[in-house]
């Protein structure tokens, strides 16, 4: 699974900055065109509103890896959907099965992405991503602890902030 692809689409916005890095489809056709997914020589609006909502789908998903409230059902029916515009097919080449689109443009841009999750979801990754347990955060990253307990995309930053937090309320 190629873990920075999804994470660094996910992370095209930034919760506590409010900086987006998708903000038309322009910048979008950009963005995939600069990770070498092939989106075509443009986007739509359509298009950009329904990246935003499969971002905002695994950013869902990936606080649930995290013990974060959030509508699995309604994220997994946002990615099976985009899957299905991409139409995502298992190719075979040397020996070796992958999910292919045969969508060209965003639609199989986007569906390389999801490609990239199901990889995950085989190989046993897609659980370690998660979405920073920060409400002003979200942030998604790579839980590398052995015991696969981290909560926070930063220890320096968000997880510090909360254990403040934490302590503050315990001594009040």
């Amino acid at each position: 699974m190629n873990t920075d692809l999804v994470i660094d689409f996910v992370n095209t916005y930034s919760v506590d900055g409010g900086r987006e890095e998708l903000s038309s489809p322009t910048r979008l056709r950009e963005w995939l065109t600069a990770r070498g997914l092939e989106p075509g020589r443009r986007a739509t609006a359509a298009e950009l509103e329904r990246a935003l909502k499969l971002r905002e789908a695994i950013r869902d998903l990936l606080s649930a890896h995290n013990g974060l409230e959030a509508d699995v059902a309604r994220a997994t029916a946002v990615l099976d959907g985009a899957a299905a515009r991409a139409g995502l097919a298992v190719r075979f080449a040397e020996g070796r099965t992958r999910l292919e689109p045969s969508a060209g443009g965003v639609r199989g841009a986007l569906g390389r992405i999801l490609a990239e999750v199901a990889a995950g979801m085989a190989d046993g990754t897609w659980e370690r991503l998660k979405a920073c347990r920060a409400d002003d955060c979200r942030w998604a990253f790579l839980d590398t602890a052995k015991n696969r307990t981290r909560a926070w995309c930063s220890m320096q930053s968000c997880g510090n902030r909360a254990k403040v937090q934490a302590y503050r309320e315990r001594h009040a």
